[in-house]
């Protein structure tokens, strides 16, 4: 990163002093200001430069502010810790060696390289309990299960290049192509741009549980299982047939640490306050704005929706629902996948051609349909 490793160490330098000079009931409030006023100014300084000076940003820029993000989800998470008192920190200690060695631990878990470049995000508690060898015993050999999950990313990046390929030699033509053929050619763009989280997901898997880390000790079965930190899975994630679903497991453990920092603490909207702030937290992108808003929408559609119709469908007609809620999943999914990565409004032209944002839509009209009706329905009773 070079120089621009300042900004984790700022970070770091900061969260420290709060820990020793702020109560630990009200450190949590300081740390998630200043972190998120720091991480948000650099992303608004990448798209000044990107979009207003439209000059070349560093891509170790990009490297630094994306481990700050990640840095954000572990500081946060011990500040909550703090607050919540399920970690003490007692650096009151008599000489400076005694605070230097309380305070390690700490600078070791937030500067953890296991997980600064890719996560995913491993509690204070659980980090220093393997650290410090006090679990009943060590781990198994992890070189198999390493070998296996480095083995999948190959078969995720094969997979990945032939869609690349087939994509770039069949272009989509909105005048030329079938309205059938654009939807598929679109949905096979989002699922490129989605093996690319699933491979970088499954590689720092594989860094963690190299260095000992994710290894469930109560496993049922004989097989070791090594899935304790893991942001998710292809098969488990694509398999999701509704939307809230797909968002539980999408990058299991920042929807954790959402669900935790936001979800659990808004009395009022948490829905729509968690995925605003999931928005802010990635960078305020313009097609940003777009893609999780639609989401959030779509997640609250399909509650409704779900809670509707599956009471009333027959044990032949519920098979036929799960698969096209699945259908209707990966719809949207796509539209809210090319949104986001793509970043500006270049998106919604694509989606619009191809007809494919008509499905998002669509649940989100039906969401206020099905709210009018439980309205009228309170109101007659």
């Amino acid at each position: 990163m070079g120089i621009y490793s300042l900004l984790l160490f700022t970070s770091t330098f900061v969260f420290i002093l709060l820990v020793c000079s702020v109560d630990p009931s009200c450190v949590h409030l300081w740390t998630f200001a200043f972190q998120m006023l720091w991480q948000t100014f650099w992303h608004l300084l990448i798209q000044y430069r990107e979009y207003y000076l439209h000059e070349p940003v560093c891509t170790r820029l990009f490297l630094a502010v994306s481990s700050l993000m990640l840095l954000t989800q572990r500081i946060t998470s011990v500040s909550m810790d703090l607050q919540e008192k399920r970690v003490t920190l007692t650096v009151n200690a008599s000489t400076k060696r005694k605070a230097c060695v309380m305070l390690l631990p700490l600078i070791s878990y937030i500067l953890s390289f296991t997980t600064l470049l890719g996560g995913p995000l491993c509690s204070y508690s659980r980090f220093v309990s393997r650290m410090a060898g006090t679990r009943p015993g060590p781990p198994p050999n992890p070189l198999g299960v390493v070998f296996l999950k480095s083995t999948q990313v190959l078969l995720l990046e094969c997979f990945r290049y032939c869609l690349v390929y087939f994509l770039k030699h069949n272009t989509c033509d909105p005048s030329n192509s079938i309205t059938l053929y654009r939807v598929l050619w679109v949905w096979g763009l989002a699922m490129v741009l989605r093996i690319q989280y699933y491979s970088h997901w499954r590689m720092s898997e594989c860094l963690n549980n190299a260095a000992g880390f994710g290894f469930w000790e109560n496993s049922p079965g004989d097989s070791p299982d090594w899935s304790g930190l893991s942001d998710g899975d292809f098969w488990t994630i694509e398999a999701s047939t509704r939307m809230s679903e797909f968002a539980r497991r999408w990058n299991a453990t920042t929807a954790s640490w959402l669900r935790r920092l936001v979800y659990m603490r808004c009395k009022h909207f948490p829905l729509f306050m968690t995925f605003s702030f999931s928005l802010w937290w990635h960078g305020l992108h313009a097609g940003q704005f777009v893609g999780v808003l639609t989401w959030a929408a779509t997640v609250k559609a399909d509650y409704h929706i779900h809670r509707h119709l599956r009471p009333k469908l027959s044990s032949t007609w519920r098979k036929t629902y799960i698969c096209l809620s699945w259908i209707n999943s990966q719809m949207i999914v796509a539209c809210i996948i090319i949104t986001v990565e793509i970043r500006n409004m270049s998106s919604l032209r694509l989606l619009s051609t191809t007809y494919m944002g008509l499905v998002p839509l669509f649940n989100i009209i039906l969401l206020f349909i099905l709210l009018k009706l439980n309205t009228d329905t309170d109101v007659v009773m």
